[in-house]
């Protein structure tokens, strides 16, 4: 299935919290770090991860294996994630030359000198650019602290382009309004996410199966400008995800599309995965196509184990 919901899955692996609901919102230090092309934005709790089973599990499965070397990487440091990591973001964007980067952003208490001091100890030395220092880090991954609470990771280029971003060399998110006026009604979430009209079409696409190739969803998906969700977890797990098109009519239209497109999967989906889909609403609201998602944890572990959640994680 798409990027998007295979990342979606994997913050899920990092945010479920069954007994405390907690909020991620964006931090002041990253969104100028943001490159103006984002295909997806996505922030995290991460506190939330070492406290449930639901996590554990899924951390299990669908977590990137590029995550896990971060986390290898930051205990190399003397960053130890559990303990000193308080919030994740993934920041997905469009390099015309290099394609779609993605690049991470941790936030916590760091104890900054501690770490510069021991990766002097190991002549771990960084790499001056612009006004950042660049340090390399195992499995290929490099990081940089915007300050004393906020690590920018990835790979180089990527890396490089959210430093262009912040030190002014390129244009950033708030330059860019169709998507930075999506975070406004999401960040309050446990976990959030924000995605781009082309990333969005490629989203619905894979949401809809066969319903996808109908001639109406060739007419409408123009009309879509970009998607945002929110997942929540203080009673079960709550999944509602927004769909911003220009106009009621095709908001309506989509809504159909989608409704036809759950049809589709409960036709061959398994006894598990039809009790999932039949927790699934969908609706149109003025301009917003609307789903809803709702489960209680003993379903949401059984359908980690399903062939449509394999599916939807690949």
């Amino acid at each position: 299935m798409s990027d998007f919901l295979r990342k979606s899955v994997c913050v899920v692996a990092m945010a479920v919290v069954p007994t405390a609901a907690f909020a991620a919102a964006l931090p002041s230090s990253v969104r100028p770090a943001i490159p103006a092309e984002v295909q997806q934005l996505i922030c995290v709790d991460y506190r939330a991860l070492k406290n449930s089973d639901t996590a554990q599990q899924l951390k299990a499965q669908v977590l990137p294996e590029n995550l896990k070397q971060f986390e290898v990487a930051l205990k190399g440091a003397g960053i130890d994630p559990d303990r000193d990591v308080d919030q994740l973001a993934f920041i997905s964007y469009r390099n015309p030359k290099q394609g779609v980067q993605v690049v991470g952003a941790a936030q916590g208490i760091f104890a900054n000198k501690a770490v510069l001091r021991k990766l002097k100890l190991k002549k771990v030395r960084p790499v001056k650019y612009h006004s950042a220092d660049i340090y390399p880090m195992s499995g290929g991954m490099e990081m940089s602290f915007l300050d004393e609470t906020t690590l920018l990771f990835g790979e180089s280029q990527a890396l490089r382009g959210a430093i262009d971003a912040r030190d002014g060399y390129v244009p950033t998110l708030d330059s860019n309004p169709e998507i930075a006026n999506l975070i406004g009604d999401v960040e309050s979430g446990t976990v959030w996410s924000i995605l781009d009209q082309k990333g969005t079409q490629n989203m619905l696409i894979s949401a809809m199966g066969d319903a996808s190739r109908l001639a109406d969803y060739d007419t409408v998906k123009k009309r879509i400008l970009g998607s945002r969700y929110t997942m929540n977890f203080s009673n079960g797990v709550n999944f509602d995800l927004d769909v911003i098109t220009t106009d009621t009519v095709t908001a309506a239209t989509l809504s159909s599309l989608v409704k036809a497109g759950v049809l589709y999967r409960k036709m061959t989906a398994s006894s598990v995965e039809k009790a999932a889909l039949e927790d699934v609403t969908v609706n149109s609201d003025s301009s917003k196509l609307q789903m809803h998602f709702k489960a209680d944890d003993k379903q949401f572990q059984s359908l980690i184990h399903t062939s449509l959640f394999a599916a939807v994680s690949r």
